[in-house]
């Protein structure tokens, strides 16, 4: 039977080998399509920008940020309006038209002032230039051939199936490094040398006559990218906002309506923050944005209530609970029900049909006075749980109790290190993870990043001589942190090897940002990482042999036996 559709690109995808009838996440085979030529035209617009490039042409930054935004539009959970992606498909088609007229302007001046390869008096014009490009460079069809043709340049559009698989890894990489970019862009922050790679990877994807050595080189040069994108958002958040420290957050609720924020837009809740104050109305931060209470930037608002709910797939009832509108910055959406569908808004590049939409540029200040006024007309949010829960141990928090952690390892009051960083997921087998923390020895410290924490972070886990088991550094791109503090802790030893440190990695991952932490990792030489709870499908057997094979891959085992594997007998 045909596919109506194909996906595999999250660890939730249909079976562990791809939803080839409608999305686990919600999405339909008819915007998956859109998604798929989306991608498509985006590795297209990359190859003529990478060709300007190699005129000496310096590309302009909004084309750079319609490259990073396109592929965050098609990462899980984030844009789910077909109009806005189809919106998307025809404004890149139409900055790629104006690339290529560029293009033939400087190489028929280059051919006929014999700067060019070709012969002099060459006639070069925007015919010419097509010829040698790529059908994703050359497309410039109407919208009533998209869905034709969308069919045919899907994932399953690569024949071989290692040189697909690795294709598909360094996308999803490059679309979680896109999300990164896009954070820091929104805080006014570029790098064009991390753009121009993004996008010469993308059109190298285009590009048949790459062996899977030439991919694999290309992977691993992607998670050197993705550390530089995670650095650049570190220091866009940081000088915006100040580095993180210890803080408490309620999970209560007060008497005042609210709007709940969810997603990792930093300056999205600023911008919030900012306009509430005076109005009688409190903020809430959901899932990864819990990490916006640990800046000190953002305490001086009074109105910012605490945290309410845990990670992104509960969302559902606790969306219904909290009674006032919430504010989805960026992916992590579940569709919601008709029941608060009108209290859903989006901005970025998140995006829901039916749902309000707040646009603006960078730079521009976006009016939340709408959903402002929306949250003063309902009630306060149902109290759902009580009490508080602690975090802020980014790198320099760390840093600054470099001495404590140093003593007590050295005592063996502390004897490992479990990064349990990534995502949270809804299915059942993700539970592990709370067991595993339940069952870690007492002198086991947790580092986590990303919303996997929420499998563990309310546990009463308890602290080793004042240092909480539970250092929890942020969002999903504070696995930086979490790199930098690993990395500190091989300085202070004066260890060779990273991986002789006192250090495991057992992380669970859902979608694409997940994929370039992990690369990040690779490129920074960690080996023996362990991934739950599946590995990922769009892993040829192949491809899963070299990361098994060079980087010692894993995945998981139970509770028991994988106490066992990171802590011995004991």
């Amino acid at each position: 039977m045909e596919n109506k559709m194909f996906c595999y690109q999250c660890q939730e995808t249909a079976g562990c080998s791809g939803c080839t009838v409608s999305g686990v996440c919600g999405k339909k085979p008819d915007l998956a399509a859109m998604q798929d030529l989306l991608v498509y035209v985006t590795k297209g617009i990359s190859y003529v920008a990478e060709k300007l490039r190699g005129q000496g042409v310096v590309v302009d930054k909004e084309v750079n940020h319609l490259v990073s935004v396109n592929l965050f539009k098609t990462i899980t959970n984030a844009d789910f309006d077909k109009q806005d992606i189809i919106d998307s498909i025809k404004e890149t088609i139409r900055v790629k038209n104006e690339l290529l007229v560029k293009l033939a302007e400087i190489k028929g001046k280059n051919a006929a002032d014999g700067t060019d390869d070709a012969p002099v008096g060459t006639v070069v014009n925007a015919e010419t230039v097509l010829a040698g490009l790529p059908d994703a460079a050359r497309f410039d069809e109407s919208e009533e051939k998209f869905e034709e043709i969308a069919k045919t340049v899907g994932v399953l559009a690569t024949e071989n199936e290692d040189i697909r698989s690795l294709r598909e890894l360094i996308t999803y990489g490059l679309k979680g490094l896109s999300a990164y970019l896009k954070h820091a862009n929104a805080l006014l922050n570029d790098n064009e040398e991390i753009d121009a790679f993004l996008q010469r990877a993308l059109a190298a994807t285009l590009d048949d006559t790459l062996s899977v050595d030439d991919l694999v080189a290309l992977t691993l040069e992607t998670g050197k990218f993705g550390v530089a994108g995670m650095e650049l958002l570190d220091t866009a958040n940081t000088t915006a906002y100040g580095n993180p420290e210890i803080t408490t957050v309620n999970i209560g609720v007060r008497n005042n309506p609210g709007i709940l924020i969810s997603g990792h837009d930093l300056k999205d809740l600023e911008m919030l923050l900012e306009q509430t104050q005076g109005t009688g109305v409190d903020v809430y931060t959901h899932s990864e944005m819990l990490a916006g209470h640990y800046y000190p930037f953002f305490k001086k608002y009074e109105n910012f209530a605490g945290n309410y709910g845990n990670a992104w797939w509960k969302q559902r009832e606790e969306f219904e609970s909290f009674n006032g509108p919430i504010l989805m910055t960026t992916n992590c959406i579940v569709p919601p029900s008709d029941t608060y569908k009108d209290r859903l808004w989006t901005t970025g590049a998140a995006g829901f049909e039916g749902c309000k939409h707040i646009d603006g540029r960078y730079g521009e200040v976006k009016d939340f006075s709408a959903i402002i006024e929306q949250a003063k007309n309902c009630q306060p949010p149902v109290e759902i749980e009580t009490g508080e829960i602690v975090g802020g141990f980014a790198h320099e928090q760390v840093f600054a109790l470099a001495d404590k952690v140093v003593d007590a390892v050295k005592s063996g009051a502390i004897t490992k290190f479990v990064v349990m960083a990534g995502c949270d997921g809804r299915a059942a087998s993700r539970n592990y993870y709370t067991d595993f923390a339940k069952a870690l020895p007492e002198s086991a410290v947790i580092l986590t990043a990303g919303c996997a924490k929420y499998k563990y972070n309310k546990l009463n886990l308890g602290d080793i001589n004042g240092i909480p088991r539970v250092l929890d550094a942020g969002q999903c791109n504070d696995s930086y942190s979490l790199a930098l503090i690993a990395l500190k802790l091989k300085e202070i030893f004066e260890l060779d090897d990273i991986n002789d440190l006192p250090l495991v990695f057992n992380i669970a991952w859902y979608e694409q940002k997940a994929v370039i932490v992990l690369l990040a990792l690779l490129y920074l030489g960690v080996k023996n990482i362990h991934l739950g709870p599946t590995l990922p499908a769009f892993l040829s057997p192949n491809v899963a042999n070299v990361l098994v094979e060079n980087f010692g891959i894993a995945g998981i085992g139970t509770v028991e036996e994988d106490i066992k594997l990171f802590f011995g007998e004991n």
